[in-house]
């Protein structure tokens, strides 16, 4: 029941929303693109709802755009000092492809969406069990903290790789190419706050 009340990113007009601040601001998908060290065709799948974009992707695109990624997940702006996301209320991403073949791994939901001007994100997300050859690492602006729930997850960078059990929890820079996945044949699960500058 509850999850037929939750929003998507379709719902939410995400692509919509980038393409009408990326246009505001007089910016070309070519040139919003090249800001974000992404491919043109990815925003455009993005803008045009094809795609539900990983965190470190809307990172990018809002860093680029000198927005709030918050602002993306918003029904409309909102400034109170306190906000409260009910269970049924959260934002649901939606499983994509990358490069047409490879699964992303995980799918979020967040948690504190109609919040504006705010420095961290926090999310649920559930990461699946794949081979390590399969983990797709991204890099983005500002640090992390992921606080394992359920399962055994793996974090990844090129210096190093550590294995978390539930109730561990890891802090990171998020400048460095990180991946993350299950281990075992269940999923993981995993608070993770994303702080953005």
């Amino acid at each position: 029941m509850a999850d037929q009340v939750r929003k998507n990113h379709a719902q939410l007009g995400i692509g919509e929303k980038i393409r009408a601040m990326r246009q505001d601001k007089g910016v070309s998908i070519q040139q919003l693109a090249e800001r974000a060290g992404l491919a043109k065709a990815l925003i455009s799948q993005i803008e045009n709802g094809q795609v539900s974009p990983p965190i470190a992707t809307l990172l990018k695109v809002a860093n680029s755009l000198d927005t709030d990624i918050s602002l993306f997940f918003q029904d409309e702006a909102s400034s109170k000092k306190t906000v409260v996301v009910r269970s049924n209320e959260r934002l649901v991403s939606q499983r994509r492809q990358v490069r047409g073949k490879a699964h992303l791994g995980y799918n979020y939901e967040a948690l504190a969406y109609t919040k504006t001007s705010k420095h961290m994100e926090p999310f649920l997300v559930t990461f699946d069990p794949k081979d390590q050859e399969e983990v797709i690492q991204f890099t983005h602006e500002g640090e992390e903290c992921a606080f394992v729930l359920e399962g055994r997850l793996e974090f990844s960078s090129r210096e190093e790789t550590i294995v978390l059990e539930p109730g561990d929890c890891i802090y990171f820079e998020s400048d460095q190419l990180h991946g993350f996945r299950a281990l075992g044949q269940e999923p993981a699960r995993a608070l993770v706050t994303v702080y953005h500058r």
